[in-house]
C-alpha cells in the first residue's frame, strides 16, 4: 500500500491525543523517574490547558491528577499508620515489613494502571481510572 502526504501522525492523530499522551507519560515519570517535578509540570499543564483542551486531553489529564493527588494520600496515610504502629510499639523489623509491603502494592499498582492509561493515549481512547477515576466528559470514546 502505498504511503499517503508525508502527513506527521500529529497531523493525522485524533484532536487531544498528544496531550493526552503528555499527560500519561507525565504521571508515569512522576511514580518511576521524576517524582514531584513531573507532578508540578503536570499540574501546571492541568491548569493551563484543562479548560480548552478537547474530550480525549481531558478526560487524560483530569484522569492522571485525580490518580497522582490519590496515590499522594494513600503514601501519606501509610506514613501516618506505620508511625502509629511505631509509636504504638510494633517492633522495626514488622513495621519495615509492612512499610514494604504497602509500598509494593500501591506502586506497582499505580504504575501498571499508568501504563494502560498511557496506551488508551497512545490509541486515541478516553481512559477511567478504577476506584478513584473521574467521570469521563461528554464525546469520549472508550
Amino acid at each position: 500500500m502505498p504511503h499517503s502526504d508525508n502527513q506527521t501522525q500529529d497531523e493525522t492523530g485524533i484532536e487531544g491525543q498528544s496531550l493526552a499522551v503528555v499527560a500519561e507519560s507525565l504521571y508515569v515519570a512522576n511514580l518511576l523517574i521524576l517524582p514531584f517535578v513531573a507532578f508540578i509540570v503536570l499540574a501546571v499543564m492541568f491548569l493551563k490547558k484543562h479548560r480548552d483542551a478537547p474530550a480525549l486531553a481531558r478526560s487524560h489529564l483530569e484522569q492522571t491528577m485525580s490518580a497522582s493527588i490519590s496515590i499522594a494520600v494513600m503514601f501519606f496515610a501509610a506514613a501516618v499508620i506505620v508511625m502509629l504502629l511505631k509509636m504504638w510499639g510494633m517492633e522495626d523489623v514488622t513495621v519495615w515489613m509492612i512499610v514494604v509491603i504497602v509500598f509494593t502494592i500501591i506502586h506497582a499498582t499505580m504504575v501498571l494502571l499508568g501504563v494502560l492509561g498511557l496506551a488508551k493515549a497512545m490509541a486515541g481512547k478516553c481512559w477511567r481510572y478504577p476506584v478513584f477515576g473521574r467521570a469521563l466528559p461528554h464525546g469520549c470514546r472508550q
